[in-house]
């Protein structure tokens, strides 16, 4: 494509085989471990589900009772392939079993890996067949009814209560919205199990379960049903269950799912290890199922200067993006994240932000990428907030961003009024409407601010970069490089369920997943 700020693609092709070494070096890494969210995840695929008689996860039982043994590098799927053999039960009659006290996986005759893989093939295509029938029924609402136009109009519900979350969808929906997310409860990402059934109780948002999963989307498909147009539902597949939270999703449908360990590492502090091996089996399941992703990255900017920083943007979308294709996730599913976060007083800011969301555009064109509206220079002037997600709103359409997070003027409110919501769908609606094709109308002027701007910007990802490239992804995290955030490589939360695989590792669906449906 000819680019409209004048972009080198050499430079560009350059900071992309940058962050692909620097991708092929983690992955060298990922694929040597195992942990207990991979493992538990396992289980759900073959069908584990419930909870035993104190409310804990059979999925969390059954991995526990291998890792307290010291088994975990064997892989749940060969105890499980075992145990099915030697004792002719499904996989959750033996996680029953086991959580009863009546069986143990670990000390039953050991049957050949052959045999074993042979026995867990039917279990495992059923599996995959069930997000096979899940993927079928988005495709086809999206035959039949189709959906709102780019950029998707994404707003959020958070009540702590998944049957009031459906009401406020509902009403969102109608409104305009094209894409609901349900935001997690405070704290949820740093549990390290995933909490059963439908609940009532959260703060700041509502549990991700698969219950709460079922709830909505049921409810958004009754509503798209209803307005003749899909719904798209997202949730939050990060934290220490990312790749449970992704197979729930799955298969209850879920469109979209935030999904990106480095902002687990630096806004959770989750331990790097641990959520990198996590992330490619979610990203692995999410590829598969045919949902997008989102990443982070506009969150740097709310922990550092959003001019100074903006390159460090782009150098994570590029390392992002080659993580997601080294786990068979098409550059369709990838809503890369960057942000409208400089200070409203910078002079010119208005351009330089066009200029790097045009930049972001040209650099990812098959992307649907995730832009973020103000939050770090809100204040509580609603009108002044309401121009400045105004002024965002305009690059969006401008730049042909793929999902439009809108901004409310009442923005520190986890769930906003909907009389605020509303105000916020009629403001881009009419923006986008009034500005549809600008984009092909208006040049930018060579040698001008924001041909300058974005020059500036990739040149800055690039020396980035190669310092990432010569000192290793577990390093410059380490050093601060995104966020001006540190952390230890043997720090944070979730290492301990970290595990390297042993000889009779069995984990049949990377292959099978790879590469889409």
């Amino acid at each position: 494509m000819q680019s409209k700020l004048g972009l080198d693609f050499k430079k560009v092709e350059h900071a992309r085989k940058l962050a692909g070494k620097i991708a092929v070096d983690v992955q060298g890494f990922v694929e040597r471990y195992s942990t207990v969210a991979v493992e538990r995840t396992l289980c759900r695929l073959v069908g584990i589900d419930g909870v035993d008689e104190n409310m804990v996860p059979l999925p969390n039982v059954l991995v526990d009772f291998i890792k307290e043994r010291g088994l975990l590098s064997e892989g749940i799927l060969f105890f499980i392939g075992n145990a099915m053999i030697s004792e002719g039960l499904t996989p959750q009659e033996i996680a029953e079993k086991v959580s009863e006290g009546k069986l143990d996986i670990t000390k039953l005759a050991l049957s050949s890996k052959e045999k074993i893989e042979a026995v867990l093939k039917p279990v495992i295509e059923q599996s995959i067949s069930r997000i096979n029938d899940r993927r079928d029924r988005r495709e086809h609402y999206l035959k039949t009814m189709g959906e709102g136009p780019r950029p998707y109009l994404y707003v959020i519900v958070a009540t702590g209560n998944i049957f009031e979350d459906v009401v406020q969808a509902e009403a969102a929906a109608r409104q305009g919205a094209d894409i609901i997310a349900v935001i997690r409860t405070t704290g949820q990402s740093l549990l390290d199990y995933v909490p059963y059934g439908a609940t009532t109780e959260g703060f700041g948002g509502t549990f991700a379960t698969q219950e709460n999963f079922r709830i909505m989307r049921s409810a958004l498909d009754k509503t798209g049903e209803e307005l003749g147009r899909y719904i798209r539902l997202c949730n939050y597949c990060s934290g220490l269950c990312m790749p449970e939270i992704a197979v729930m999703g799955a298969f209850e449908g879920l469109d979209v799912m935030l999904n990106d360990a480095l902002y687990g590492i630096l806004f959770r502090d989750i331990n790097m290890q641990r959520t990198l091996v996590d992330q490619f089996f979610s990203r692995v399941i999410n590829g598969f199922a045919g949902v997008i992703i989102n990443t982070g990255e506009d969150n740097y900017l709310t922990t550092a200067d959003a001019f100074e920083e903006a390159h460090t943007v782009l150098a994570s979308d590029l390392i992002n993006e080659q993580l997601a294709l080294i786990a068979g996730l098409p550059q369709k599913q990838m809503g890369l994240g960057h942000a409208f976060e400089m200070d409203p007083d910078l002079e010119n800011g208005f351009i330089y932000e066009l200029a790097q969301a045009q930049m972001t555009r040209e650099i990812f064109p098959d992307a649907p990428l995730k832009y973020m509206p103000p939050t770090k220079f809100m204040t509580g002037n609603i009108f002044r907030g309401h121009i400045q997600d105004a002024l965002f709103n305009m690059i969006g359409i401008w730049t042909g961003q793929g999902i439009q997070l809108l901004g409310m003027p009442t923005e520190a409110i986890h769930t906003p009024f909907m009389s605020d919501r509303y105000l916020s769908i009629e403001n881009a609606k009419y923006i986008f409407n009034n500005m549809r094709q600008i984009g092909e109308e208006m040049e930018f002027k060579e040698g001008g601010i924001a041909r300058k701007r974005a020059e500036e910007v990739v040149n800055m990802s690039i020396e980035l970069l190669e310092r990432i490239n010569q000192e290793g992804l577990f390093s410059a995290l380490e050093k601060g490089i995104f966020g001006n955030v540190k952390r230890p490589r043997t720090g944070g939360k979730g290492l301990e369920g970290v595990v390297e695989k042993g000889s009779n590792y069995l984990n049949p669906y990377v292959k099978l997943m790879m590469g889409g449906k």
